[in-house]
């Protein structure tokens, strides 16, 4: 099997410090096939200097975290502690087992389908078993992505206009909306997800980083310069396209769930060497 890794110089070194006795650590760096940038750097949408860096991975679980009671399901690791907002410079890892992320995937879980599309630079660490999910991403699209993509922005224009207890996701940034009067960083997530939905029900693709106009008008909402009215405009606009794409576009109403499984089947044989 042929290892690679984007960082330089040598091989990939430990996810994080490695912490005595994190047995989850240890499963998901003795097992890592996948380890890529997520996040705003790679939609094009992070301004200079102000964002954290997040990055996804997938690892192959053990045998007896599959076939014994002792489970994994991903590891975490935030250089802020929980509760603590992350700030520039900060690194948010989370590092999924194969099969949490493919039910993940499969769902259409907007966040956990980005690895499937970053760029190559964007790729931080890749084995053979993570060169064949992306090439297999197909099986894992569905007009269930639409439904996804369609709930998140749904949920989050509710947030943004404060019709769900707690507001934005994230509390922490009073700096933003001291600034702007409302989170605008919280709002270009919002339109990003219905800009990406489109796309995805209408191509199969999601483009990263993202381009053109679209990028133009996310970086101008983010830096303040497009009201929070006009936000909210443009993402009911995007919910009611991506309601219309789904009941048009060319993907399959459903995953193709026995592919998943079969594949899943193999990746893990082969990595326990039981093939």
């Amino acid at each position: 099997m042929s290892d690679r890794t984007m960082t330089e110089p040598g091989r990939l070194g430990p996810l994080v410090p490695k912490a005595k006795g994190d047995v989850a650590q240890a499963v998901a760096e003795d097992g890592l096939m996948l380890r890529v940038l997520v996040g705003s750097t790679v939609h094009g949408t992070a301004v200079l200097g102000q964002d954290d860096r997040d990055e996804m991975g997938i690892c192959v679980e053990p045998p007896e975290t599959v076939t014994g009671l002792r489970g994994f399901k991903h590891y975490q690791y935030r250089t802020q502690p929980e509760g603590v907002c992350s700030g520039p410079g900060d690194l948010d890892l989370i590092v999924y087992s194969l099969r949490r992320y493919a039910g993940l995937a499969a769902s259409g879980n907007p966040t956990v389908l980005l690895p499937l599309f970053v760029p190559e630079d964007a790729v931080c660490y890749s084995n053979q078993f993570g060169a064949e999910l992306r090439q297999l991403r197909a099986m894992f699209l569905s007009k269930q992505c639409g439904e996804r993509f369609k709930g998140y922005l749904h949920s989050q224009r509710e947030g943004l206009m404060g019709l769900r207890s707690g507001g934005t996701r994230n509390q922490g940034r009073q700096d933003i909306r001291a600034r702007y009067g409302f989170d605008t960083k919280f709002a270009t997530h919002m339109v990003r997800l219905g800009l990406q939905g489109v796309e995805l029900l209408s191509s199969g693709e999601i483009t990263l980083p993202m381009r053109g106009e679209d990028l133009a008008w996310l970086r101008e909402l983010r830096c303040g310069e497009r009201s929070r009215e006009e936000a909210l405009t443009r993402a009911e606009e995007l919910e009611s396209e991506i309601t219309n794409l789904i009941g048009t576009s060319r993907l399959p109403e459903r995953p193709a769930y026995a592919a998943i499984d079969s594949w899943l089947d193999s990746v893990h044989r082969r990595h326990w060497g039981w093939a």
